[in-house]
């Protein structure tokens, strides 16, 4: 089969391409023969990938202004790439798209009769919107707002014309079937760490956590919000930590003796402070997709508090404290920070999480739905 990874997909150094990465490793095990098309915008050639692979391709991506002029959106049009859809035309053997991005082909007549399949790794978009919501610059906004319009209508075009779809969170799959009338949408879970099991440590943490890619606006906004309506109110003692993080979250947490900043920490003691964490505190303002952060707490930490749109439609609510503004928040901190996690909630959290994230399992499903 052939797989078009939206990025090259290792190191596995970020949330984003957990799914991607893993993915390999389970069908390789299953005997599938993959050939790999990558595109490369900064992460190089990786010779891990090839233990897992037929053949690796790589691509460049195109960044041209002139992308923003196409009837595509920016994210399809600039992974357009005449040689890789070449090379996928040289048989005819079944095409795995990782993301919408990857989805040129489905605008070209050439691939009308192949077996084409979508991971989904969001309502892309929904996602867009967001973006544009949260967006603090004109010209950003402007982008997010005819991105998400553009793949509205390439999203429909999609989910019309695609053999499969292979969906994140059973939301999602409700969201393709409500708005686009897909019939081949499936709910498959995430490709995860096969390190990673169900191991939160029982008794008492120290501190509050809230962890991510603190370079991205939405994530950057949701620990100001922490800073600003729930800890400067409360005594607890809150980390936040990530990559890049900037001057304004720095500035914004010096006023809070109580809190402190770990920028681009690595990924040894990023598990360390989500294992040692008393509450992992995951607030968003986005429900789209599955947030691996979210399952990094729930796998390797304690008491984990989110707001509806972390986990709504995810099957991972009963693991939450779910809080539906800052007052709630505060008040379910205060009610959780001396009560110990218990054997009992860790074994209940590992009956859910092992019932749905086991990549030979969901591996087996894939190539089911792929080769029937």
């Amino acid at each position: 089969m052939h797989i078009i990874s939206l990025t090259v997909p290792y190191p596995v150094d970020y949330g984003g391409v957990f799914d991607l990465f893993y993915k390999l490793p389970a069908l390789h095990a299953l005997g599938i023969k993959i050939h790999l098309h990558c595109f490369d915008y900064g992460r190089g050639k990786q010779p891990e990938l090839e233990k897992y692979c037929l053949s690796v391709d790589y691509y460049s991506r195109n960044k041209g202004f002139e992308m923003f002029f196409d009837r595509l959106p920016y994210i399809v049009m600039s992974r357009k790439n005449e040689t890789l859809l070449s090379n996928l035309l040289q048989d005819d053997h079944p095409i795995l798209m990782e993301g919408i991005h990857c989805t040129a082909l489905f605008a070209d007549a050439r691939f009308n009769n192949r077996k084409k399949f979508v991971r989904l790794h969001n309502v892309e978009y929904k996602y867009y919107d967001s973006l544009y919501e949260n967006a603090n610059k004109l010209f950003k906004k402007i982008y997010y707002l005819r991105e998400s319009r553009l793949l509205k209508s390439f999203e429909a075009l999609v989910a019309d014309h695609a053999t499969g779809l292979f969906t994140v969170t059973p939301h999602d799959k409700a969201v393709y079937q409500a708005e686009f009338n897909s019939t081949t949408a499936e709910y498959l879970p995430l490709f995860l760490p096969p390190t990673w099991q169900p191991q939160g440590i029982p008794g008492r943490g120290s501190y509050c956590l809230y962890h991510g890619d603190l370079g991205v606006e939405m994530n950057e906004e949701a620990a100001i919000w922490l800073l600003k309506k729930v800890f400067s109110k409360i005594p607890m003692p809150l980390v936040i930590a990530g990559k890049n993080p900037s001057q304004r979250l720095q500035k914004i947490s010096d006023q809070n003796q109580q809190t402190c900043i770990v920028g681009n920490p690595s990924e040894e003691i990023m598990q360390d402070m989500i294992a040692k964490a008393h509450i992992n505190i995951l607030p968003s303002f986005s429900n789209t997709g599955i947030k691996i952060k979210l399952l990094n707490a729930l796998f390797n930490g304690r008491h984990c508090i989110v707001t509806p749109p972390t986990v709504e439609g995810t099957g991972l609510e009963a693991l939450c404290h779910i809080t539906h503004n800052a007052e709630a928040m505060i008040a379910r901190i205060e009610g959780l920070y001396e009560q110990p996690y218990s054997t009992s909630e860790m074994a209940g959290r590992a009956h859910i999480l092992t019932q749905l994230f086991g990549n030979e399992a969901n591996a087996q499903k894939l190539a089911a739905h792929i080769w029937g």
